[in-house]
């Protein structure tokens, strides 16, 4: 196994963190780039935005993997919070990947973060890796962050991790756990609309894969089994033991959430399938949404 390190930022992060367990895990070295003073030997402070990152940071190790990015279950999206949702994802994504340019054709792979709200939505459709980007606010936002990770240049291997929202308790199941729970679930507008979904598992699992396998491009990183918003609803009504009654029409998610933030997190329609890591071999260990909230509850 190579002794070559893995170097992460946004390690602090709930995929960061369990990417980093699974690699030490396995006795491969994780560096961790942080924005606070430097506390343990496996960390290197940088200043994403404010000045640039010295390319021999990089150098040697086997990949950069880039998981920055303020969270977008914050609400309200005010326009300031618009301008942070952005910059925490480019200057970071740019910072690396200008250090990544400046080694040429001896940097490591640069695996970035993005996300399937690069579809916006689209119903009807099975959305693989070559299907257009969306008009959502998410769709604009993803379509500059991937923008940012390729000006790493045309030498730089670049794999585009567009991942679905992770059905884990500190993931987007939180707030549908907590509505549950006070007897308040049910269908979220129509409730037909495909939700494209991971396990927290798998998203490290296909990490890994794309990095092993040295994939390039965008990856979407969403379970093989299209789910509803209902399919998943009920799947945590069932492994609470509690009812899946009360309905949210779209005016009223539009009016408590904004118009915005309604229509790219809950009522997007996206069949994504995750056609580049199938073609390539991996193995999902939750196929359906229902088995991914049974385990990620049950845990």
């Amino acid at each position: 196994m190579s002794e070559q390190p893995i170097i992460v930022s946004g390690a602090s992060g709930l995929i960061g963190r369990a990417l980093a367990d699974s690699l030490r895990a396995d006795g491969i070295p994780v560096i961790r780039l942080v924005r606070r003073t430097v506390r343990t030997g496996d960390e290197i402070q940088w200043a994403p935005g404010s000045a640039p990152l010295d390319p021999d940071v990089l150098a040697g190790a086997r990949a950069v993997v880039n998981l920055n990015g303020a969270s977008i279950g914050r609400l309200p999206w005010t326009a300031s919070r618009k301008r942070e949702l952005l910059s925490s994802r480019l200057d970071p994504t740019r910072t690396l990947a200008a250090a990544i340019r400046r080694l040429g054709g001896e940097a490591p792979q640069f695996v970035s973060a993005s996300a399937v709200g690069f579809y916006g939505t689209a119903p009807g459709e099975r959305l693989a890796e070559g299907s257009a980007a969306g008009t959502t606010f998410l769709a604009d936002l993803t379509a500059s962050w991937e923008a940012a990770a390729l000006e790493a240049g045309p030498e730089a291997r670049v794999a585009l991790l567009r991942t679905a929202p992770l059905l884990h308790p500190d993931g987007v199941l939180k707030p549908l756990i907590a509505l549950t729970r006070a007897g308040l679930g049910g269908p979220l507008g129509g409730g037909d609309q495909a939700w494209p979904w991971i396990s927290l598992r798998d998203e490290v699992a296909a990490i890994r894969h794309i990095i092993d396998r040295e994939l390039t491009g965008p990856v979407n990183l969403s379970g093989p089994e299209i789910a509803s918003a209902n399919g998943i609803g009920r799947a945590v009504a069932s492994a609470l033991h509690r009812p899946f009654l009360m309905p949210a029409p779209r005016w009223a998610l539009r009016l408590a959430l904004g118009r915005d933030a309604a229509d790219s997190l809950l009522l997007a329609d996206a069949a994504v399938v995750p056609a580049a890591l199938e073609e390539s071999g991996f193995v999902f260990a939750h196929r359906t949404a229902e088995e991914a909230v049974a385990a990620a509850i049950g845990d």
